[in-house]
């Protein structure tokens, strides 16, 4: 008993580990509706471009900059919401070279143009900002400013923002479905000695004065707001070319330098990721912008064309399996995880956190993808059966909308394993990678829904799975099927399900038999040379069985 006890609180550390919720909020005030939402004061305009420049004070934990935002306007209007959480501070607001007046209601701030902006005009406005701050007492599963030390005692910098949104630092239009369409420039101004390095191309390098140097970055693509960021430290870089399906990517490496033999080493499996996640799931989406890692002092993130890295140059989480099935222990869980999510997460963006689900379940299934190229279909199933262990199905793993809300951790494991669950209604794996590759190219670059999603599984397998999705991300528990046989029939039924669940039941083992899902009992006959204790259901789906009598 004593070793079960110790196995469970295991389990359930390592499940905290990597897929503890961002915002565990279960109240909610009007500063989260405004954070969350569409708003009269966000729908009139749309983000273009956003012009950024940052500057760290590593000795007062204090930084400051602009922000200037190219934007559309959509419809009529004159006053715009910004966000900035305290403590930070809107310093001025410029437009056409005028200074213009702003209010502020906690982390919302409303700029007021002295008349209706034109419907159909291009605008710029450049927003000053400077303060300390909020920190990061546990990046990456709390966010805001990493203020950091090497293991030489150096500075090192950087953020961390998924959930609690990039306006922890930056005045900027704060909701997971605004990208800017043509991306942003980023400079990091930094003293002489260290390097600055954010997403997208290196620019230019110059001198500001005697002390300090700016790097110019550049996004072409469009860019989910958290996933800009800047790093700072003592850097070194090395790189390599890939040949892949859009011709030749750059792969860059940014990393401490006195990592550097290591991460040369560690770095080699890069290359054979990059060719298994293009043949499954559609080629790299951010060609233009390259493909980089880039050290980090937390453990990881999905910044886009710059995912951080701070898994100690280990295969496994940390050299942790995940799943504890010895699969997981063959690759370096950051690089495969966080670059996973440059096609869920990045490319395919949930419109509302509510669906991040969409990013994580798809992500935590490109780790099966990975076992599979590597391992064959046998490792990928015994990993992605293995994840099970760190599903808690305590909540939904679909938030609530509106208020920037996600749903419970399990959205990675579950996640992964609803996904494996319908892939087996798929009839083999080529069909499967068609349909991966299909939602890239419909939703490429652009935002999706869970209907989206879920609309897009049932026509592919040509079955209406709107029940199953509903009870899989809407509630919790395993469905479970009860089953007998008698008088040479045998009947079954879901139980533990929402109503009207009708997830095909797949039976392997001696009876090899595909049939409809039920929440009622049904029957059919049994053969009568089968045994029924040689009867199982197909335990790659994430059900369970009960033999009844």
């Amino acid at each position: 008993m004593r070793k079960i006890a110790l196995l469970a609180i295991l389990c359930a550390v390592v499940a905290i580990g990597y897929s503890q919720p961002l915002n565990q909020k279960t109240t909610f005030t009007m500063q989260d509706t405004l954070r969350g939402s569409i708003g009269e004061h966000r729908a009139w305009w749309d983000v273009e471009h956003y012009n950024i420049e940052f500057e760290a004070n590593e000795a007062e934990k204090s930084i400051r900059g602009f922000n200037e935002i190219t934007f559309n306007v959509l419809a009529p209007g004159k006053k715009m919401q910004i966000d900035l959480q305290e403590p930070m501070e809107i310093t001025k607001a410029e437009w056409n070279k005028k200074s213009l007046p702003f209010t502020r209601n906690g982390n919302v701030y409303y700029i007021e143009f002295p008349k209706d902006l034109k419907k159909g005009s291009k605008e710029k406005i450049k927003l000053s900002y400077s303060g300390n701050p909020r920190i990061a007492k546990r990046a990456p599963w709390d966010g805001g400013l990493v203020f950091a030390k090497d293991d030489q005692g150096r500075p090192w910098i950087t953020i961390a923002c998924q959930g609690l949104g990039a306006s922890v630092w930056l005045p900027i239009k704060d909701h997971q479905s605004e990208e800017p369409n043509k991306g942003a420039d980023i400079t990091i101004i930094v003293p002489n000695d260290l390097v600055g390095v954010s997403n997208g191309r290196l620019i230019s390098e110059k001198k500001v004065d005697a002390n300090r140097k700016a790097y110019h970055w550049r996004v072409v693509n469009p860019i989910n707001s958290y996933n800009i960021i800047p790093y700072i430290g003592h850097y070194v870089h090395f790189g390599e070319k890939y040949q892949g399906e859009k011709g030749v990517l750059d792969l860059d490496y940014w990393v401490l330098d006195y990592n550097l033999e290591k991460a040369k080493k560690q770095f080699e499996q890069v290359k054979p990721m990059m060719k298994c996640f293009e043949e499954w799931m559609g080629a790299y989406p951010f060609y233009e912008d390259s493909y980089k890692l880039v050290e980090s002092s937390h453990l990881g993130m999905e910044h886009q064309s710059a995912v951080a890295y701070g898994n100690k140059y280990q295969n496994g989480y940390l050299g942790r399996d995940m799943s504890g099935s010895g699969f997981g222990a063959k690759w370096d869980y950051i690089i495969i995880h966080e670059t996973g999510h440059e096609w869920f997460g990045n490319n395919i963006t949930s419109f509302d956190i509510a669906d991040m689900w969409v990013h994580e379940g798809f992500t935590t299934y490109t780790e099966v993808i990975y076992t599979e190229c590597q391992s064959g279909a046998e490792g990928a199933n015994a990993y992605v059966k293995g994840l099970r262990r760190g599903i808690g199905n305590r909540t939904p793993i679909i938030g609530q909308y509106g208020v920037n809300k996600e749903g419970s951790g399990d959205m990675y494991s579950k996640g992964a394993n609803i996904i494996h669950t319908i892939r087996q209604l798929f009839p083999n794996t080529e069909e499967f990678k068609k349909f991966l590759r299909g939602i890239y190219t419909e939703y490429y670059h652009k935002n999706a829904t869970t209907q989206n999603i879920e609309n897009a599984f049932s026509k592919a397998v040509n079955f209406d799975l709107s029940k199953v999705f509903d009870h899989y991300l809407r509630s919790t528990g395993i469905p479970e099927l009860e089953y007998y046989v008698e008088n040479g029939k045998f009947s079954y039924r879901w139980t533990k399900v929402n109503e009207g669940f009708n997830l095909p039941v797949q039976f392997r083992g001696k009876w090899v038999k595909d049939l409809p899902g039920s929440t009622t009992w049904q029957s059919v006959d049994f053969p009568a040379d089968v045994n029924i204790d040689d009867v199982t259901i197909n335990d790659l789906m994430y059900v369970t069985g009960k033999k009844v009598k």
